[in-house]
C-alpha cells in the first residue's frame, strides 16, 4: 500500500465519519435550542424597592407603568418593535441569561435596595430571574444582570421617546 492510499484510507475511515457526526450533533442542538427567537412571545420587566415592584412593563399587553421623578405613577401603552425584541433576545443570549439562577437575592441584610424581575416568554419555555441590586454573589453574574437591566431600560426609554415624537 502506498503512502497516498494510506492517507486516503485514514481520511475516509476517521476524519469523514467524525465530521459527519459533528454536523449531525450540532445540527440537532441548534434545531432543538430551547430559546429561539422564532418562538419568542413576550417580555415582562418589573423593578422597584424590595417587594414593591411599582415599575412594570409587559410586552404582551403593552402596559407600561413607572414612577417619575415627582413620585407619580405614570401609566401608558407602549409597544416595542420586532427589532427591539430581537436586540433584547440577542443581548440576553450574549450575557448568558438562560444560565442565570432564578433568584439572586441578598437575604442577609435588610438594606433597601432595588429589585428587578425579568421574564422572557417563549412558546415552549420561559425564563424568570429575580435580581437584587445588593446581591453579593459572583461579580460576573452581577455585572451581566446589571448590563441586561440597563439594556432593557434603554430600549423602553427609546420606545417611549419614539412614541412621544410620533404624536
Amino acid at each position: 500500500m502506498s503512502t497516498r492510499s494510506k492517507k486516503i484510507f485514514l481520511i475516509a475511515s476517521i476524519v469523514v465519519p467524525f465530521l459527519l457526526y459533528c454536523f449531525y450533533y450540532y445540527g440537532m442542538m441548534i434545531k432543538n435550542a430551547p430559546y429561539k427567537f422564532s418562538e419568542f412571545q413576550s417580555i415582562q420587566f418589573q423593578y422597584g424597592y424590595n417587594d414593591s415592584l411599582l415599575n412594570k412593563y409587559d410586552s404582551k399587553t403593552g402596559d407600561y407603568q413607572f414612577v417619575n421623578t415627582r413620585d407619580s405613577v405614570i401609566k401608558m401603552h407602549l409597544k416595542l418593535t420586532k427589532d427591539d425584541f430581537l436586540y433584547l433576545h440577542r443581548k440576553a443570549a450574549d450575557l448568558g441569561f438562560w444560565d442565570f439562577p432564578a433568584k439572586e437575592l441578598n437575604t442577609e441584610t435588610k438594606v433597601r435596595s432595588p429589585r428587578y424581575m425579568m421574564q422572557f416568554n417563549y412558546k415552549r419555555k420561559s425564563k424568570t430571574v429575580v435580581f437584587d441590586a445588593a446581591y453579593d454573589g459572583n461579580d460576573k453574574l452581577k455585572d451581566a444582570n446589571e448590563r441586561l437591566i440597563k439594556e432593557i431600560q434603554k430600549i423602553l426609554n427609546d420606545a417611549e421617546a419614539r412614541q412621544r415624537n410620533s404624536k
